[in-house]
């Protein structure tokens, strides 16, 4: 059996990155939590998420092509 070696090909997905910190911090969040689930309040705070939107994009930070 051969096993093609691949080096200098190593690959970070910023954003898989960032939703597997998010997911580590609900965890975190939930084993501390006293009841059974967590609260959406408490959700949109672990998660830093806030009702208000800045008004220089659209909901979330997403932009478009060429942005």
């Amino acid at each position: 059996m051969n096993v093609a070696l691949v080096r200098g090909t190593a690959v970070q997905d910023h954003v898989a990155l960032a939703e597997i910190e998010l997911c580590g911090e609900l965890i975190i969040a939930a084993s501390a939590a006293r009841g059974e689930r967590l609260s959406a309040d408490r959700i949109d705070e672990v998660l830093r998420v806030s009702d208000t939107q800045p008004d220089d994009g659209p909901p979330g930070g997403a932009r478009g092509p060429g942005a």
